[in-house]
């Protein structure tokens, strides 16, 4: 089951900026009050948006910029029935809130006129589609599971744990005294009227066909970073021979090392423990098979694998491209082409040292927030809102650094970030941790701030905790370019690892969640997985001794 991560982010007129939120604390306060015909707290949207895992709704106050009001969504299946779900249950609350936003002054401005007039009944969802932003980077805890079964297999597990009380406190218990398989065949009879579902194979959470997508995005990402890095070589080899073309390059290189060498130290207190969590593939998900290729061996075959593939992609597009430009036979283009695709690889050794040492000059120079003010009844707000659930959500927009290597830096690293989490990280695990349900991060205002959303378990300061000492160097990937972060070293060291400061920094980009929506609000990830495996095993009519013990652990 595919699933959306999404969010519509919309500029608030400054005098609405209460009223606005007065009206969002009234959809909350409606939906935890059941209206007639719903028996719990936001029943009417859950069974009115019936593809909804996570929504939230907020307003961000900026100094140097209009107040937003992002709604953000997380939901299973294509936006369309989606939209149409959300209009038919919440049109009457949404169409008030955008009143309150300003008319975009492109060529929206119709559109939102159409939906915001007196007594309009135009469709909300083409406007609020044409406001979506889809994200630079996401994670999903549980990806591939569809809100529906996640809800039954809760609800199963709930019946296993009936069914395996004590009826009577007297008489003994009659699982007690069988074997794993035993408990298995009798929990399944006894379940199986119940749950006819547990008689069909469990549905494919990610299809091979997905997977095969995602590894080749990476390959072609991958691509044109070589190609990009290989420019300065693929410049000069034509014009310069082979022997002067590597003398060149090993004197550019001893210049840049020199000088990245003499740089390679944190300033004067600006230095953190890197321990562990930089940014690998191991840090990504420790429970991955892809770990595998961490080992030396392993490393080294692929690496030579994919620069051989591509030499032979480059060199083929090169010499076809060559043709009709000098007149010349394929046979004629190709080696020279392979040759200058080499010479152009080679200038990699060059030019990421030369990228690494200008963005190294800047981290330098950089400024940071030491002490970042947070507002203290906004903080009270936030921390009142937190920790009533298993379950905590937080948003976040903070400035980005301008410039045009950290903006193409930034950028790339989110695009290759994102890629990498998506084919590596499909079980739920950020390096150790699984705490996390869904979580993204998007560009907005023109690519000057970026947002990040997370719909995570536990408290605020344990699912940070977590981050800062078990995969920092992603999260200084991922946020390193906001203004005032924490000092950066090489794109990806120090940064997050400054655990306080970090902490400090994120609270003060933080604003209240003024309404938040969770289908499942008592589960975790981990619960959630563990419920899904309970209930794989009940689907098969039979499991082997081992099976049957690895299977009864979760009980």
């Amino acid at each position: 089951m595919s699933q959306t991560i999404l969010s519509i982010v919309l500029e608030v007129e400054p005098r609405s900026v209460g009223r606005l939120s007065r009206l969002i604390e009234e959809l909350k306060r409606d939906e935890e009050v059941p209206p007639p015909g719903y028996k719990e707290q936001y029943d009417r949207l859950k069974e009115g948006v019936r593809s909804l895992h996570f929504m939230s709704m907020s307003v961000f106050l900026d100094a140097h910029y209009d107040p937003i009001f992002v709604i953000e969504a997380n939901f299973d299946g294509p936006p369309g029935p989606f939209w149409a779900q959300l209009e038919a249950t919440l049109g009457s609350y949404l169409r008030p809130m955008l009143r309150c936003c300003k008319r975009p002054s492109n060529d929206d401005g119709p559109l939102y006129d159409a939906v915001t007039k007196v007594d309009s009944r135009y469709p909300l969802a083409p406007y609020l589609e044409r406001k979506t932003l889809r994200p630079s980077v996401f994670h999903q805890g549980n990806r591939g599971l569809d809100r529906n079964r996640i809800l039954r297999e809760g609800e199963l597990f709930l019946a296993t744990r009936t069914e395996l009380a004590q009826p009577d406190p007297t008489a003994p218990n009659p699982y007690r005294s069988k074997s794993a398989q035993q408990i298995h065949e009798s929990l399944r009879k006894a379940l199986l009227g119940r749950f006819r579902w547990l008689g069909e194979p469990a549905p494919v959470r990610i299809p091979a066909a997905e997977r095969l997508r995602d590894f080749l995005r990476i390959l072609v990402f991958v691509y044109l970073a070589l190609f990009c890095l290989s420019v300065p070589g693929l410049v000069v080899a034509p014009i310069t021979p082979t022997l002067r073309f590597f003398i060149l390059l090993a004197a550019a290189v001893a210049v840049v090392g020199v000088l990245l060498y003499r740089m390679r130290a944190p300033l004067t207190g600006k230095g953190a423990p890197t321990r562990s969590g930089g940014l690998t593939i191991g840090s990504l998900s420790v429970k991955n098979k892809l770990t595998s290729l961490a080992n030396p061996a392993g490393l080294l075959f692929w690496v030579a694998v994919f620069l051989a593939s591509y030499v032979v992609i480059a060199s083929l597009i090169g010499a076809v491209a060559a043709i009709p430009i000098i007149g010349s036979s394929f046979r004629e283009a190709w080696w020279p082409t392979v040759r200058i695709v080499v010479l152009g690889l080679t200038s990699i050794l060059f030019s990421v040292p030369a990228i690494v040492l200008w963005l190294r000059w800047l981290e330098r120079r950089d400024s940071s927030h030491d002490a970042p003010p947070v507002n203290a009844q906004m903080l009270r707000e936030m921390t009142q809102r937190e920790d009533w659930i298993p379950q905590n959500h937080m948003g976040s927009v903070v400035l980005v650094r301008p410039g045009i290597l950290r903006t193409a830096l930034f950028r790339a690293g989110h695009r290759g970030l994102g890629l990498m989490l998506r084919a590596v990280a499909t079980d739920g695990y950020l390096g150790s941790m699984r705490t996390i349900h869904f979580a993204h991060w998007a560009f907005v205002s023109n690519g000057s701030r970026l947002m990040f959303f997370s719909n995570f378990d536990h408290s605020w300061d344990s699912y940070l905790d977590d981050f800062i000492e078990k995969a920092h160097g992603g999260l200084t990937l991922a946020w390193g370019s906001g203004v005032g972060f924490p000092p950066t070293r090489f794109l990806v060291l120090d940064g997050a690892s400054h655990g306080r400061q970090f902490k400090s920094w994120a609270r003060h980009s933080m604003a209240v969640s003024r309404f938040w929506f969770s289908a499942y609000k008592d589960y975790t990830v981990n619960q959630i997985e563990r419920h899904g495996r309970i209930a794989n095993g009940l689907r098969k009519t039979s499991l082997t001794p081992k099976e049957a013990a690895a299977w009864a652990r979760d009980l």
